[in-house]
């Protein structure tokens, strides 16, 4: 950081401003970034305590910076222009895979490890827990040898489905029976898992839009339909559009993300979730909650799932610790009381059961508070990334550009101008070493052509920065090309 000289012509608060908006547009001082102390900043500077924070006051009101309760002030992002409300569209039938080509090539991006990783949501690599988790495997070897390579029960090792009722009594302060939890193969079985006990081929899925992807893939292979329900960008399912959707079509079960969502990021109101329950006893329809993100809000405020808001059979939620903890280990877990044992059943005929070790290491991981101490660190340094991205989306991308306000999770999701072809974004960026996620596979019906979404789930570097300023110029070319 720049160091400050004195002007005996001006104000002493006025050059602390100076001095810090110069670091900032310099680059020595990135969004994210956490200021000096009011005391480190009067020691630099040769200014007194209260004229620091005199510069700081006001350059929280310009909105340069932000204070952060208990921690500090902090560089503040630029503001790009955030997504607006879509308007209200007919609710149609889709088959989901109508881009299966473009899904395999999205994969193919994700899977390339000489491409910077913008395509995939994986917010634990941000800051990897692999030093703990490896000590906690050490500890469950010398203690189980033999047992924890050998098989674990369908349901699952009963350490591990007891520190997740556990976590879930910790974090939200909801009593979770272990026997109604059934251990998965990561959070896309848990997912299958679900739907198979509900549904059955021809069966209609309403789902938010955008949704993730993975969603739509699984409903299609299922054969089953699918029913978007429009989503708003700040606080998650319409229900307006929910009750129209579900007075027009069949649907026999909603499959939603209420408590952060992906990819906008966002966790429906607690109140909204309560109304949700209500409106979906209404039509006889099942919920399955995607919660796979809901460990990972910036502000540590865990949300509760809609099934422990009020007592109802008709609600299954899944998690998984592929997000939070250790992809590779792909450990994910189903809660449900209705239909656990049909749940069991499935479970036993397509994988028979998950990896004892991992669960055996998870539930160490868990116990020993090591996971709760990883979220705390996990989610500033998201944060952090999130403001970053932001910066850089805002300074470099078209200027119509909008993108979502995430409250958690590890990923933005943009509109570009209306010009521009986001899969021909995508194909340029593969090949200039950069994987995207287009918009068009987060919708069943061919929307979001010049949307993409950008994944800030990984450790930052100057490598990200460089894709995202190439991306936005990029971009602005394509804008330029398709209004030609």
């Amino acid at each position: 950081m720049q160091t400050l000289q004195k002007d005996p012509g001006a104000y002493l608060y006025s050059q602390v401003i100076d001095l810090i908006s110069d670091n900032i547009e310099s680059g020595a001082l990135r969004p994210g970034d956490r200021l000096p102390s009011l005391r480190k900043m009067s020691q630099s500077a040769g200014v007194s305590i209260p004229t620091v924070r005199q510069a700081y006051i006001e350059l929280e009101r310009q909105r340069r910076i932000e204070s952060r309760p208990q921690s500090g002030f902090y560089v503040r992002p630029q503001a790009a222009n955030q997504l607006v409300d879509p308007a209200p569209s007919s609710a149609s039938l889709a088959p989901c895979m109508h881009c299966r080509p473009l899904m395999e090539r999205v994969y193919d991006g994700i899977n390339d490890p000489r491409l910077v990783p913008l395509g995939i949501a994986n917010p634990c690599m941000a800051k990897p827990a692999a030093k703990s988790l490896h000590r906690a495997m050490k500890r469950v070897m010398a203690r189980t040898e033999e047992r924890a390579i050998g098989y674990a029960s369908t349901l699952g090792e009963p350490a591990l489905r007891r520190q997740i009722a556990y976590h879930y009594l910790d974090s939200i302060g909801a009593q979770v029976d272990p026997e109604h939890i059934a251990i998965t193969n990561g959070g896309q079985e848990a997912l299958l898992l679900a739907l198979k006990a509900v549904a059955s081929t021809g069966d209609v899925i309403a789902v938010e839009t955008p949704t993730y992807h993975g969603l739509l893939e699984l409903i299609d292979s299922l054969g089953m339909l699918a029913v978007e329900v429009e989503t708003c960008p700040e606080e998650g399912v319409t229900l307006s559009e929910l009750r129209r959707t579900l007075e027009q079509h069949d649907v026999k079960v909603c499959m939603f993300a209420t408590t952060l969502g992906n990819p906008l990021g966002v966790t429906m109101p607690e109140h909204d979730r309560r109304k949700l329950i209500d409106l979906l006893e209404e039509f006889d329809a099942t919920l399955i909650e995607d919660d796979v993100y809901g460990d990972l809000r910036f502000d540590g405020v865990r949300p509760v799932p809609a099934q422990f808001l009020r007592k109802s059979k008709r609600i299954i939620t899944c998690g998984s610790f592929s997000k939070t903890a250790a992809p590779g280990y792909r450990m994910g877990w189903v809660v449900s009381e209705q239909y656990i044992d049909r749940i069991a059943r499935f479970k036993r005929a397509f994988s028979c059961s998950s990896g004892l070790l991992q669960q055996l290491t998870l539930a160490d991981f868990l116990a020993t508070g090591d996971y709760a101490r990883h979220l705390k660190v996990l989610r500033p340094i998201l944060k952090t990334n999130a403001d970053r991205m932001s910066a850089l989306v805002a300074e470099h991308f078209p200027a119509t550009t909008r993108t979502s306000r995430p409250v958690g999770a590890s990923v933005l999701w943009l509109e570009l101008p209306e010009s521009v072809d986001a899969i021909q974004l995508f194909d340029d960026a593969i090949a200039a070493g950069i994987s995207i996620a287009p918009g068009a596979i987060f919708s069943p019906s061919e929307r979001y052509a010049n949307f993409i979404r950008l994944s800030y789930g990984h450790p930052w570097s100057e490598r990200t920065e460089d894709a995202l300023r190439w991306l936005g110029k990029r971009a602005g070319e394509l804008s330029q090309l398709g209004r030609g």
